[in-house]
């Protein structure tokens, strides 16, 4: 089941990029370590991620939040049976998530994860 999608910005100007979306659309930071998180007031779950330039490589287009661990486990394997190319192997990030990501027919880099308990 998938609990949210989140858009990923570019991060080349990381400090514009936070006045920006704060004072353009009143979000809120909801972390700034290891990626800018920020997030809509009203809505917890709209979200904005903008990643560091250079913090990941490949850097991904989007990220497909699911439902547990083994929801990312459950993926990872659909993935591998069809033959897509993993791009970044699954892995429990020290932050608290559990995540791999994938690269759609497309070549879309696509990260799929799940907070950790």
């Amino acid at each position: 089941m998938i609990r949210r999608i989140h858009p990923y910005a570019n991060g080349k100007a990381l400090a514009a990029s936070r006045d920006f979306y704060v004072a353009m659309f009143g979000l809120e930071i909801a972390m700034e370590d290891p990626v800018l998180c920020l997030r809509s007031p009203a809505n917890p779950t709209a979200q904005v991620i903008v990643i560091p330039d250079g913090a990941e490589y490949p850097s991904p287009h989007f990220g497909i939040e699911v439902d547990g661990a083994a929801a990312v486990d459950a993926a990872h394997a659909e993935a591998v049976r069809r033959g897509l190319r993993i791009a970044y192997p699954r892995t429990n990030e020290p932050w608290g998530v559990r995540r791999f990501f994938v690269e759609d027919p497309g070549g879309t880099v696509v990260n799929v994860l799940s907070h950790l308990p």
